[in-house]
């Protein structure tokens, strides 16, 4: 089995949560562990892309600042479950997106492609 298979809870973030919290600026960080591909596509404004087969590898060029809050965006909240396990056992604050992408989006919340 691979270290990234999606399965247990972890901590989450609701899309209207998140969204109030980037309005705020609270200086969270942002891993999107979708495809390259579907970062590409749309993805919240400040997330940095980091496939979850390959976040173990990335997570030390991502420079994560481990005194600063950490949400891990996937398309459907699947992937980001290990992603968050990953961080928290590295010592970060880290959720997860409800719903990821599509819930985001469903809430018609913006994405950029840049």
């Amino acid at each position: 089995m691979f270290w990234w298979w999606p399965f247990g809870k972890v901590p989450q973030i609701e899309a209207k949560t998140l969204r109030e919290q980037l309005r705020k600026d609270r200086r969270i960080q942002l891993v999107d562990v979708r495809s390259t591909g579907e970062f590409a596509q749309g993805h919240i404004k400040g997330a940095q892309s980091a496939p979850i087969q390959s976040l173990k590898k990335q997570l030390p060029e991502l420079k994560l600042d481990p005194g600063r809050p950490v949400i891990v965006i996937c398309q459907t909240a699947h992937r980001s479950v290990p992603g968050v396990r990953l961080l928290k056992q590295q010592g970060f604050e880290a959720q997860q997106l409800v719903g990821g992408m599509n819930a985001w989006r469903s809430a018609g919340f913006p994405e950029t492609r840049k």
